[in-house]
C-alpha cells in the first residue's frame, strides 16, 4: 500500500491519511466476518466502521461491549488495528520494509519523518527501529507485570487478558475486556487495586509523551538540561496536567472514598483523559465541574509523536506562553531561554480554533439530534476528537448521524489538524511581494 500512494505522487500528509483510512477499512471488513462476533452472525456495517475507527485512531469509544460482543478472533484483530494504530500506519510500513530488507527511498524517508514528528530526516530509520523496540519492550514489561494480577483470577486467559491491556494501556486506546464482570465497566473493579493502578497509569503516560522525549531520555538520563526545548516542555506540562486534576479530583470529587481508594481514583482520573480512554469511576457521578475539567484534559492530550491524540500539551504550551508574552509586553514566548518562531504560533491558533470548533459544533449537533444535555454531547466529542474513548455512556445508543460524526471526530483526533489541512488543501506558493499593512484593534 505504501509503494502505490508513493507511485501516485501523493504528499507525505495525504499519504498519512489514505493510509489510516485504507487500514481502517480494512479493519471494518474483517470485523463483518461473522465469526468475528460472539453470535457467529454479521455485525452491521456501522457498528464494524465505528468500532475499526475507534480502534485505528486508539480511541477506545464503542457501540458494542467488546468482551461480550466480539468473539476472540474479532478481539484480536481489534487488538491488531489498536497496535496498528498506536505504532502508526507509516511506522507499520517502516517496519515492514526494514524487516523485508527492501531500501527504503528519500521519499518514504520525508514521510515517516511527518507521521513521528521527527526533526530531521537524517537518521530516520535508525529512529524507528528505536520507537520499535521500545513499544515491544514497553508493551511485554506491561504484559508481564499484569499477568500477576490476572492469571491468579482468570486463570490461562489472563494471558490474554493482560497482553490486551497492556497494549491497549500503551497505545492509549482504552479499549478493555472487562465487560464480562459488568457491560461497559472498563476497570471499575480494580479501582483500588495498585498493581493495576499503576501499570496502566506508567503505560499511559510513557505512550504518550512522545517518541523523541524517550529518544532524550535514553540519551542525556536525568540530565534535563540537556533536553531539547520540546521534550522540556512535554514533560513540564504534562506534569501540570497530571498533578493539578489530580489535586482537584482528590479534594473535591472522591473525597468520601477511602484514603488508598480516593488516591488512586484521583490519580487515574487525572492520567486517563491523556487520551487513553480506561476509567476505574462512574464519570456520571461527577460533577458537571469535574465533568468539564474532563474535557479540557481529553482536548489538549499527549505529546506530539507519541501514540496519544489530542490538540497536544505543545499546543497548549505555545498559546499559554505567547499569551505570557503579551502580558509582559514581549515579542515572541518563550520556553528555557528559548524563544518559540512565528509559524509555530500560527500553526498552534490554526489546530486549536479546529479542534474547538469541530468539538463544539460536532456536540452541539448531536445535542439537537439526540435531544440530550449539551455538556454530555460535548463530553463524548471530546473524547472523539481527543481519541480518549471515555464516555458518559451515551455512545451505543445514538442515531446513525451522531455515530458518522463521532467517527469522522475520530479520525480527525488521530491524523491531526494540520495532516488533514495539508492532505486535502493546495498549498499557495509562497511570493517575495506582501500586500500592504494595515493594523486592527483585537481585545
Amino acid at each position: 500500500m505504501w509503494a502505490v500512494l508513493h507511485k501516485r505522487k501523493l504528499s507525505s500528509s495525504q499519504i498519512i491519511l489514505f493510509g489510516f483510512a485504507g487500514v481502517i477499512l480494512v479493519g471494518t471488513l474483517l470485523l463483518l466476518l461473522p465469526f468475528a462476533t460472539r453470535s457467529g452472525q454479521s455485525a452491521s456495517f456501522w457498528d464494524a466502521l465505528f468500532t475499526s475507527t475507534s480502534a485505528v485512531c486508539v480511541t477506545g469509544l464503542i457501540v458494542q461491549d467488546t468482551a461480550v460482543y466480539w468473539s476472540g478472533f474479532g478481539q484480536s484483530m481489534i487488538l491488531l488495528l489498536i497496535q496498528i494504530g498506536g505504532m502508526g500506519v507509516i511506522t507499520v510500513a517502516a517496519a515492514i520494509t526494514m524487516a523485508s530488507g527492501k531500501k527504503i527511498s528519500l521519499m518514504q524517508r520525508s514521510t515517516m519523518q511527518d507521521a513521528i514528528s521527527a526533526p530531521q530526516v537524517g537518521g530516520i530509520v535508525r529512529f524507528t527501529g528505536f520507537i520499535l523496540k521500545g513499544i515491544f519492550l514497553f508493551e511485554l514489561l506491561g504484559a508481564l507485570v499484569l499477568m500477576t494480577v490476572f492469571i491468579p483470577e482468570y486463570g490461562v486467559k489472563g494471558i490474554w487478558l493482560a497482553v490486551f491491556h497492556s497494549i491497549s494501556a500503551f497505545c492509549n486506546a482504552g479499549f478493555d475486556l472487562m465487560g464480562t464482570k459488568s457491560p461497559y465497566s472498563s476497570l471499575t473493579s480494580y479501582a483500588a487495586h495498585p498493581v493495576v493502578n499503576i501499570t496502566i497509569m506508567l503505560l499511559i503516560v510513557i505512550g504518550g509523551i512522545g517518541f523523541l522525549t524517550w529518544q532524550d531520555i535514553r540519551q542525556n538520563g536525568i540530565h534535563i538540561k540537556r533536553y531539547r526545548m520540546q521534550s522540556k516542555v512535554i514533560l513540564a506540562t504534562t506534569g501540570i496536567l497530571l498533578i493539578v486534576p489530580a489535586i482537584y479530583f482528590f479534594f473535591f470529587e472522591f473525597s468520601a472514598e477511602p484514603m488508598g481508594r480516593r488516591i488512586f481514583l484521583s490519580l487515574f482520573q487525572s492520567v486517563t483523559p491523556r487520551t487513553a480512554g480506561f476509567n476505574t469511576a462512574d464519570l456520571t457521578a461527577l460533577s458537571e465541574t469535574g465533568q468539564t475539567l474532563t474535557i479540557g484534559l481529553m482536548l489538549i492530550g499527549g505529546g506530539p509523536g507519541s501514540t496519544a491524540g489530542g490538540m497536544k500539551t505543545t499546543t497548549a504550551a505555545v498559546l499559554i506562553a505567547c499569551a505570557v508574552a503579551v502580558f509582559r509586553r514581549r515579542e515572541n514566548g518563550r520556553f528555557f531561554g528559548r524563544r518559540i518562531a512565528d509559524d509555530t504560533v500560527k500553526n498552534a491558533l490554526t489546530v486549536f480554533l479546529m479542534y474547538i470548533s469541530l468539538f463544539l459544533l460536532g456536540g452541539m449537533i448531536i445535542s439537537r439530534v439526540e435531544g440530550l444535555p449539551i455538556l454530555t454531547c460535548l463530553f463524548e466529542t471530546a473524547s472523539a476528537i481527543g481519541t480518549v474513548g471515555l464516555t458518559l455512556g451515551i455512545t451505543p445508543g445514538l442515531h446513525l448521524i451522531s455515530k458518522l460524526i463521532l467517527i469522522s471526530l475520530m479520525f480527525l483526533g488521530r491524523i491531526g489538524g494540520l495532516t488533514l489541512i495539508f492532505a486535502t488543501l493546495s498549498a499557495n506558493k509562497n511570493t517575495l511581494s506582501k500586500l500592504p499593512l494595515e493594523k486592527i484593534t483585537v481585545g
